[in-house]
């Protein structure tokens, strides 16, 4: 399919070629399975359409989807397309109040929340009706998101719903050619980037293996089941999933290549699934929402530059600058500035702050890092999580790569807490393994004490039952910080 091509065009000429292969799994919570071909999206996507223009949707309009990874989203999603309307995933899982002050951002005239599903299944039973194909959603979808402040966001991509082979093009194509079409497993919620552009995939004949909710047991068993070709994975999902039992005896020959984010990944980690399928088989990746380009390297290359996100890629052109906007030379830290024409950029929704440009058009979204002399990015944190502890600096996630390895933890996160003595004291909360014997705060510091400076170690732990992780995998430290005063 040639770049320029609309969506909704796209979905009627894959329906019109199709031989009524499935295209499309879905595995529920529950473990039930079901499957759709082209044509059974296409009509089923006209009736939904036909439904929501009925309740007011139109072109321009923005489409809220507060629904998990479901058939019912997919739909929604080619529905809004077909309408010339704008897709936008938020997340299922918030409190009410957070849902509303979310919609007033995203001001959608038509919301599809959880009370609707059975509303959209009954559209099975609409008249199809005859929609133009040739508008366009002035934006392909949006993605929700929020600061370090929880101020809501929307990131609308900045471009019309065309076909773009900047999110369809499988990464590891930068090192190796990849067999089409893929078998994609969806891991991560599609209310995330993650999660919401493996949809481009299908343009270009990939097949989706989409899970309603990750779950590291069933996700071997998929890969095993569809022979699954790629996913995309967090350092934290791919951490449960290297933790099962007898994973060494499953069959993961299936696997071409698999994408991680989100997150540095902790030497071990690395190791693990290296050991696993093979570390030319890994691509690490380094970008955000708003698209401003991409690093990326392959756990091979890892081995000889540990700790790296990679170089840039795409025509992504990467700067290190002070805070005065100085360029900065080799292994000095300062703010991570990027620069693509690939990704079309973005415009926010909301009362969210822009981000800080330069002259030239690099643009930063907060995170610090440095580079070494062959021109790889080591990503230590973002500028608003660092800890100013006794005046020095001390980056959250260094610290959590430094105790996740620890056999006792099974996730931590570490935070800054107000303190009279230190400013801000380094608070490490901790997952036990083992809920019934979590290890004690000085077996945490003893542990970390070979591998970080002194200033670094946690002044106090905290052990909690499970990590607030999002659906996503992410957490949200500034309300773990408001939740402990501050």
């Amino acid at each position: 399919m040639e770049n320029g091509t609309g969506i909704a065009q796209l979905i009627r000429k894959q329906a019109a070629s199709c031989t009524g292969a499935e295209v499309l799994r879905h595995v529920a919570a529950d473990g039930s399975e079901s499957s759709y071909t082209w044509r059974e999206l296409d009509r089923r996507s006209d009736q939904l359409a036909g439904a929501l223009a009925a309740r007011g949707l139109g072109e321009g309009d923005r489409l809220s989807l507060a629904l998990r990874n479901s058939p019912e989203l997919i739909l929604g999603v080619f529905a809004a397309w077909k309408l010339g309307a704008v897709p936008v995933p938020v997340r299922w899982d918030l409190p009410g109040w957070e849902l509303a002050r979310l919609r007033e951002v995203v001001r959608a005239p038509v919301h599809l929340g959880a009370e609707d599903l059975p509303w959209i299944d009954a559209t099975v039973t609409a008249h199809v009706p005859i929609l133009p194909y040739d508008i366009m959603s002035p934006y392909a979808h949006g993605i929700c998101s929020s600061g370090s402040t929880g101020t809501p966001k929307v990131i609308l991509t900045a471009r019309p719903a065309v076909h773009a082979a900047a999110f369809s093009t499988p990464l590891m194509q930068s090192w190796t050619p990849v067999p089409r079409p893929q078998t994609i497993l969806v891991l991560a919620p599609m209310y995330h980037a993650n999660g919401f552009t493996t949809l481009f995939g299908l343009f270009d004949g990939d097949r989706l293996v989409v899970m309603e909710k990750f779950d590291a047991a069933r996700v071997i068993e998929a890969i095993e089941h569809h022979r699954v070709t790629t996913f995309t994975a967090t350092p934290t999902m791919l951490q449960r999933i290297a933790d099962l039992p007898g994973l060494d005896d499953r069959d993961l020959t299936s696997l071409d290549w698999i994408l991680q984010g989100a997150a540095p990944m902790p030497p071990a980690l690395v190791r693990r699934w290296a050991g696993l399928i093979g570390a030319e088989r890994i691509v690490m990746a380094y970008g955000m929402t708003e698209g401003l380009g991409i690093t990326a390297l392959r756990a091979d290359e890892w081995m000889a530059h540990p700790g790296s996100v990679g170089r840039p890629l795409r025509a992504t052109e990467l700067r290190i600058l002070d805070a005065d906007g100085k360029e900065l030379p080799v292994g000095e830290t300062g703010d991570i500035y990027l620069r693509s024409p690939r990704y079309h950029g973005y415009e926010y929704l909301g009362d969210a702050p822009a981000l800080k440009t330069t002259p030239d058009g690099f643009q930063t979204a907060g995170d610090v890092g440095y580079l070494d002399a062959d021109g790889y990015l080591y990503l230590l944190d973002r500028r608003v999580d660092i800890i100013i502890s006794g005046g020095a600096n001390v980056f959250p996630a260094e610290v959590e790569a430094a105790l996740i390895d620890h056999p006792a933890i099974a996730d931590v996160v570490v935070i800054g807490l107000r303190d009279p003595e230190w400013g801000r004291r380094v608070h490490a909360l901790i997952e036990p393994a083992d809920p019934a014997a979590p290890p004690s705060h000085d077996e945490v510091v003893a542990y970390a004490r070979g591998r970080l400076a002194a200033y670094k170690l946690p002044k106090t732990t905290e052990f909690v039952e499970v990590m607030p992780r999002s659906a996503a995998t992410k957490v949200n430290r500034g309300a773990l910080v408001a939740a402990r005063g501050g």
